[in-house]
Order: C-alpha cells, then sequence, then structure tokens
C-alpha cells in the first residue's frame, strides 16, 4: 500500500474495499459507499474533535529537550484535565520515525516537565522509560489552554506538511477528546449524511476519547490501545435498541466506535446510555454483540486495528483484502482509503436487546448502570 502524505480528507479519487459477508472483494469509488447501504442500516460514527496532543518542552532537571505526546485519561469529564498518561521522546520531531526517536533523559517521579506556560510532575513510570503518568500544576481551565496555545496536533514521518488543527478534525468532530483523529470519520461529510436520511439511513454518534496508533517502540505498541473511556448517549442507545428489535444492521465508522458499542454490550447485555472505559481487545475470538459492519481506513497486519478486523473476516478472507489492496494501490493512514467489512455471519441485528428496554426509566443524563442516581438525584433503575 500506499502511504497516503497530503491532509486532505475527502479526495474525489478514495477507494473503498467492498468485503460482504460472504467474503466477496470489490473495489469501488469511495463516493458509493451509500450504495452499499440498505435503507433501515443504522450507522454510528464517532464525533470526538481531536487535541493538539504534542506539546514540546523541556525536562526541568536536565534541560534537555522533549516531546509529551498524550495518550490517555481517565474520563471525558471537562475538569479532568490533570492527570494524563503520556508518551515521551527526546528531541526531534515528526520529521524523524518514531522508531527512530531518542529516548528522554532518564525520567523520575518528582521531576517536572515544562510545557510551554504548563508543568506536569512525573507521577510514575508505567513500565516503560517513555511511558508515564503525568500532572499537571495548572488549574484545569489553564491546561486546556495551554494545550489550545502550544499543542500540535500528533503526527508521523509520513506526512510531510505539519498538520493544522483543522486538518485533524472530521466534520462532525465536537468535544475535543481524541488523542489522534477517529479518522474513519473522514470519509463523512454533510452531504453525504443528507444522503443517508434521503435513503431512510439512520445516523447517530457517540464520543470516544480515539487514542494514539503508533508509539515508535515494539514492546509498547503491544500495549495498544490503551484503555479509552466513551460516552454513549440516550439517543443513540434508543436508536440501537429500535435497531435490534427491527433486525437492522449496525455499521461501525470506525475502530473506536465498535470498542464503545461493543463494551457497553459485554457489560450490560446491550447499548447502554452513559459513560465508560473501553479496556477490552477485540479480534478474532471476539463474538461481536452490536455491529454488523465497520467502515475503517487501511491497516497493517500486526497493528492493533488490524487485529479489530479479524472480529469480522477470516484470515483467509483478510489476506485476500490485503493482496487486492496492496496491487490495486490502496492509500493507507489517516487520510488514506477505505475498507467496509461486514462481518462473515452478518444478519440483520445481532445479539440481544437490552434488557433493561421496559425497566429503565431514563433521563437525558442517565447514568449507566442501575440503582444508581442520576445527575438530578432521581433513583435510575429497574421498576419492579
Amino acid at each position: 500500500m500506499i502511504a497516503a502524505d497530503k491532509p486532505v480528507q475527502r479526495s474525489a479519487d478514495s477507494k473503498l474495499l467492498h468485503v460482504d459477508a460472504a467474503g466477496r472483494i470489490r473495489s469501488v469509488l469511495r463516493s458509493s459507499l451509500i450504495e452499499l447501504l440498505q435503507p433501515g442500516d443504522v450507522v454510528v460514527a464517532n464525533d470526538a474533535a481531536t487535541l493538539p496532543a504534542s506539546l514540546r518542552g523541556v525536562h526541568v532537571q536536565t534541560g534537555a529537550a522533549v516531546e509529551v505526546r498524550l495518550a490517555a485519561r481517565g474520563s471525558l469529564a471537562a475538569a479532568d484535565m490533570l492527570r494524563f498518561h503520556a508518551i515521551v521522546f527526546g528531541s526531534g520531531d515528526h520529521n524523524t520515525r518514531t522508531e527512530d526517536r531518542p529516548l528522554p533523559p532518564p525520567l523520575e517521579p518528582g521531576q517536572r516537565l515544562r510545557l510551554g506556560r504548563l508543568t506536569a510532575v512525573i507521577e510514575k513510570q508505567l513500565g516503560h522509560p517513555r511511558l508515564l503518568a503525568i500532572r499537571f500544576e495548572n488549574p484545569a481551565a489553564e491546561v486546556w489552554a495551554g494545550i489550545a496555545r502550544y499543542g500540535r496536533p500528533i503526527q508521523y514521518a509520513h506526512m510531510s506538511h505539519a498538520l493544522q488543527l483543522w486538518d485533524v478534525w472530521t466534520s462532525i468532530a465536537a468535544q475535543p477528546v481524541a488523542y489522534e483523529p477517529p479518522s474513519a470519520g473522514f470519509a463523512l461529510d454533510w452531504q453525504l449524511l443528507a444522503a443517508f436520511a434521503a435513503k431512510g439511513i439512520v445516523f447517530a454518534t457517540i464520543t470516544h476519547a480515539a487514542g494514539i496508533s503508533s508509539t515508535g517502540d515494539a514492546e509498547l505498541d503491544r500495549l495498544l490501545p490503551f484503555d479509552e473511556p466513551y460516552r454513549i448517549s440516550a439517543a443513540t442507545e434508543q436508536v440501537l435498541h429500535r435497531a435490534c428489535r427491527e433486525n437492522r444492521r449496525v455499521v461501525a465508522v470506525g475502530t473506536t466506535v465498535v470498542r464503545a458499542l461493543e463494551h457497553s454490550a459485554a457489560r450490560f447485555g446491550a447499548v447502554v446510555a452513559g459513560d465508560g472505559v473501553a479496556d477490552q481487545r477485540i479480534g478474532a475470538q471476539t463474538r461481536l454483540r452490536v455491529v454488523d459492519a465497520i467502515l475503517s481506513g487501511t491497516h497493517e497486519a500486526g497493528t492493533s486495528h488490524y487485529e479489530l478486523l479479524r472480529a469480522f473476516a477470516a484470515e483467509s478472507t483478510l489476506s485476500r483484502a490485503d493482496i487486492a489492496l496492496e496491487t490495486e494501490g490502496f492509500r493507507t493512514h489517516e487520510f488514506g482509503d477505505s475498507v467496509l467489512i461486514f462481518a462473515a455471519n452478518a444478519r440483520t441485528g445481532r445479539g440481544t436487546c437490552s434488557p433493561y428496554t421496559s425497566r429503565f426509566l431514563r433521563a437525558p443524563d442517565v447514568v449507566q448502570e442501575p440503582g444508581r442516581l442520576s445527575p438530578a438525584g432521581r433513583l435510575v433503575g429497574c421498576s419492579g
């Protein structure tokens, strides 16, 4: 495959590799996506906006230059901006492959990193010299402002142009919680969403903190994807419950959507509105409960994104798809081409409908667990 090295989200010649439920493969223009969907299908996308999560600065104790790439935090709450997990590099920039970036100076708990006008203290190493738990010493509002002022989008050496923030926001970008773009959503625009509505295709969103795709270190990359917080709205829950009742197909736009929906369904028996943290791995042994198909970028074998595709298609099918992607010159990485893979056992509807559907009394911002209090203080749970 060819690396997409320009930040063009919706090139007119973008390609789509379609793998149907029977394993048949064909290449079409991505603009024909809507022709591969049926009235009644439910398309779910991630509306997370991307943070400028790369912060350059210095290691206070040595004066050495560092780059800190924010990689995870505990929740999506706007006030929860003090503690992050981060990947730290030594000197250099994105023009050097991450595999070739030098290590930072030895980093110890209690030491500080000065990042513009922000200061972060190292709380602990997380099993690797470059993976740290850090805590900003500034108030949350200053952290937001500092990231906006001093941060840059995370990028890699295959991309020669310096990315701007608008390059990494999808058309539906809302709350800024992602560390790298939920790039499968680059295939969407408002014209396509209008076409969905005209055809009777239902569109819904979740918010999921899409994490980093590569650390440049094989040992660290084996830990990917990190735990990622997400939020499912009551409206999206209702759409998915109806899809289940009416045996409609669910198409996830991106691996993050698959992680969030399948995590919620595995936890509760069906997708339930509220906040959660996707901490599971999805792969060949995963039984999909909710999602029937995935629209995704093109991914190389061995990556965590590629492993997730094994839940949708057999190894032999993915191998044939890889050959097609290579021979037909598909572009890879976030601004590349796309694949649409229907699960080998895809059918209209999947899994079981919510055990809570008739037993929940739900407010718009309800928490996700029965027997807990909503923000308004009302008990939300079983009615009988």
